[in-house]
C-alpha cells in the first residue's frame, strides 16, 4: 500500500531557508515547484556548450594534432559540451593512431625495397633473386627469422650471402673470430632489440656475426 506524502508530513528542520517564509517559517509552495522545474529542465536538456568555441579546453597529449578552431566552431554550432567535444578529439585519435602507423611502417618498407633494387641492379634482377631468397629461407630458415630478416634492408643483405655461401656450416672456427653460430644469429634475430627496437649496437653485432659466418 502506497502512502502519499502531504507537505504537513514534512519535517521543516531539512528544508532549505529559501523554500521558508521567512515571518512565519512556512513553506512556500510556489518556490519548491518552480525549483524543482528548473531542476527538470536542467536534467533534460542534458550537458551544455560552453558559451564559444574558444571555450572549449581540449587536451592533445598524444602530440598527434592539435586543437582546431574551425572544429571547435562547428562543435559549438551543434551544442556539445566540452566532455563531447573532447570525446570526439579522443576518438579521432584513437582511429588516427594505427593508420599513421601502417601509413609509416608502408612508407619504410617502399624505401626498402626502392634500396634493394638498386642494390640489384633494377626491378627484374630485385624480383628473381627475391623469389631465390623466398625458396632458399623456406628451406633453410625458421619461419620467424625468415620474417624477420625480410623486413630490412640489412635482414635481406644477410639472407643473400647466406644463400650465396656455399658451405656456411662447415666455415672454420678459426675464420669465425667472433665465434658466432648460426644458432646464435637465429638467436640474436628473434631478440626484441634487433626486430622492435632496432638497437644500433645490437644489429651490428648481428651484421658482424654474418661477417664472421659468411665473409663480406
Amino acid at each position: 500500500m502506497t502512502t502519499n506524502l502531504l507537505i504537513e508530513d514534512i519535517d521543516p528542520s531539512i528544508v532549505p531557508d529559501k523554500f521558508k517564509n521567512p515571518e512565519t517559517g512556512a513553506l512556500r509552495l510556489d518556490a519548491l515547484v518552480n525549483s524543482y522545474a528548473e531542476l527538470e529542465k536542467k536534467m533534460s536538456a542534458g550537458p551544455t556548450a560552453p558559451k564559444s568555441p574558444q571555450d572549449y579546453c581540449i587536451k592533445c597529449d598524444h602530440g598527434l594534432f592539435e586543437p582546431d578552431t574551425e572544429i571547435n566552431a562547428r562543435l559549438h554550432a551543434k551544442g556539445m559540451s566540452q566532455d563531447q567535444a573532447q570525446e570526439v578529439y579522443d576518438l579521432a585519435a584513437e582511429k588516427m593512431l594505427p593508420l599513421l602507423k601502417e601509413i609509416a611502417n608502408d612508407f619504410n618498407a617502399d624505401r626498402e625495397v626502392e634500396k634493394l633494387i638498386n642494390h640489384f641492379g633494377g626491378a627484374e634482377q630485385w624480383k628473381e633473386i627475391s623469389r631465390q631468397l623466398l625458396a632458399f629461407g623456406r628451406r633453410n630458415v625458421p619461419s620467424d627469422v625468415l620474417e624477420t630478416l625480410s623486413s630490412s634492408y640489412e635482414g635481406v643483405l644477410a639472407l643473400y650471402k647466406m644463400m650465396k655461401s656455399e658451405e656456411p656450416g662447415l666455415k672454420k672456427q678459426s675464420e669465425n673470430p667472433s665465434n658466432i653460430n648460426e644458432q646464435d644469429l637465429q638467436s640474436m634475430m628473434r631478440d626484441p632489440k634487433y626486430w622492435r627496437d632496432k638497437d644500433p649496437a645490437h644489429i651490428a653485432k648481428v651484421t658482424q656475426g654474418f661477417k664472421d659466418m659468411y665473409g663480406e
